[in-house]
Formats: structure tokens, sequence, C-alpha cells
């Protein structure tokens, strides 16, 4: 059985080299296939009822099967040509999400990554799903794992290592300091959300997939553990978890020291590799 190989760093993306198997790929493709030529039988089946009902008086399938109140259009009773497109795009769109999710490498991208990723498939002439598609795609996106993941740790290097003049300029170090994390006011704490919420994320997840864990799912990431922390203990102005010890203060600083200093040795390295020559030398 035929599968797609990941190009695999084991000091960065240990137990993160999920594969589609050849079997999968024709199982997604030939349901794909069925389920578009029974939705357009579909769409001629309907055609015909409405010919039929408009014929005695009762009007289309967009009175009769529509609820009145909400009409705001079916693509089944669109035009065939005009029906077939969109809801051919839109079931590729769903199939390439699942993909990617499945495949792992949804994981290894940051917030910005996956933003554009997202923003991609938003378009109107994404890729058909079809056995070379899928092979063509992953195969790339594989080959450009350990990338994808660098990546990542670079933005949230740049995004959350910079923002005070006694972070380090060139490494993350035993702690950064970040603005805009919290609110406070007369009620207590509030985690800021938006840029900050997804940065914490990142971070979390580079660790994860540096240390061989899984990385938490959406509903469960540092910032909604930190949201959920801060909203219980209102007055506190400390989180401890397993990778960071988080001290926030008043004015909307926070101060994220590390826990883990052989995962931020490995963060650094990266940050080498892509800055040479910025790093101290260690003698």
């Amino acid at each position: 059985m035929m599968e797609l190989q990941t190009s695999h760093n084991p000091e960065v993306l240990t137990g993160h080299t999920e594969l589609i198997s050849s079997t999968n790929i024709e199982r997604i493709v030939t349901g794909r296939n069925v389920a578009l030529e029974r939705i357009r039988a579909m769409i001629h089946q309907l055609a015909d009822i409405s010919a039929l009902t408009s014929s005695i008086g009762g009007k289309t399938a967009l009175d009769w099967a529509m609820k009145q109140d909400l009409r705001c259009g079916c693509w089944l009773m669109e035009k065939e040509e005009i029906a077939m497109k969109v809801i051919t795009c839109n079931l590729d769109r769903s199939i390439w999400r699942d993909l990617m999710k499945k495949s792992g490498m949804i994981s290894l991208m940051d917030a910005a990554a996956r933003d554009e990723w997202n923003r991609n498939l938003e378009l109107d002439d994404i890729p058909a799903i079809s056995e070379e598609n899928i092979i063509t795609t992953f195969k790339q996106l594989h080959s450009n794992k350990s990338e994808v993941f660098e990546r990542g740790v670079i933005n949230v290097f740049k995004s959350l290592s910079w923002d005070y003049k006694s972070n380090s300029p060139c490494k993350f170090g035993k702690k950064i300091i970040v603005n805009g994390l919290v609110n406070y006011s007369r009620w207590g704490y509030n985690l800021t959300g938006g840029k900050r919420r997804d940065q914490l994320a990142d971070l979390e997840r580079m660790l994860n997939l540096l240390d061989g864990k899984t990385v938490p799912e959406n509903r469960n990431d540092l910032g909604v553990r930190l949201d959920r922390h801060i909203d219980a203990q209102r007055t506190s102005e400390v989180f401890e978890d397993d990778y960071f010890s988080i001290r926030y203060f008043q004015k909307g600083s926070g101060h994220i020291t590390f826990k883990r200093q052989d995962l931020t040795e490995k963060m650094n390295n990266i940050v080498a590799k892509h800055y040479p020559g910025m790093l101290p030398e260690v003698h």
C-alpha cells in the first residue's frame, strides 16, 4: 500500500508523522464523485417535480420546499451548472480541511499560516479533490514539514520576544515579557483576546511538538486555560502550567517564565538557524 512519506526531523517532529494511505485517498475520491453524481441526479429530479407542480398551479420547489419565513435560497434549486459548481467547491473545501486535520499538518502551523491556508480555501478556484491532487499536495506539504514548523517557531519568536528592551533581542531567554496580555479594572483581570491568545496557543503548540506530545485542542489550549484561571480567580496574578509560569500585572504586561529549558534550547537552535550569528557563542 502506497503511503505519503513525511520529511521527518526526529529532533523536532517526533510522534507527528501521520500518513494518508492510498486506500483512504481512493475511498475519499470515490465517495466524493459518487456523492456529486447523486446530487446532480437530485437536481434533475427536483427540476422535473417543480415543472409538474407548477403546471398544476402548485408553484415550484422554491415555494413549497422552503420555509416561507426563512426563504434564503438553496443551491439544489438553482440551474444545474451554477449549483454543481458551488456544491462541488463547498464539498471539496470541507474535504481539504478534514485531510489537513487528519494529516497532522494543521497542528504544525502557527496562527498566521493557518489563516493563510483557510483564506486560500475560501477562493473559488481551489484544487478539485482527486487522487493526483491529494498526493501532489501532501507530498509537497510533508516535504516542507520541518520548514512549516520552523516558520511557526520564528513567528512566535518575533511576535513575543521583542516587546521590551529587557528581553533578549536574539533568543528565547528564561523569561519573556509581553505587552497587552491582560486588562485590569475594578472587577479584576481579564485576558486580552485576539492575537495575544493566538500567540499563546502557538507558543504552547511549539513546545508540545518539541516535547513529542499531542497538541491540545482549541477548546483547551493555553489561552483558554489561562482565561479560565483568570475568570475563576480575578485577583490572582500568577498562572502555573507544565511549561510556563505566567505572572501578569495591572498595567497589562505579562512575564512568561519557561519551565523546560531543554525545550527553550531547541527553539533557540531553530532561531539560530534562521538568524545565523545572532545567538551568543557558548564557551
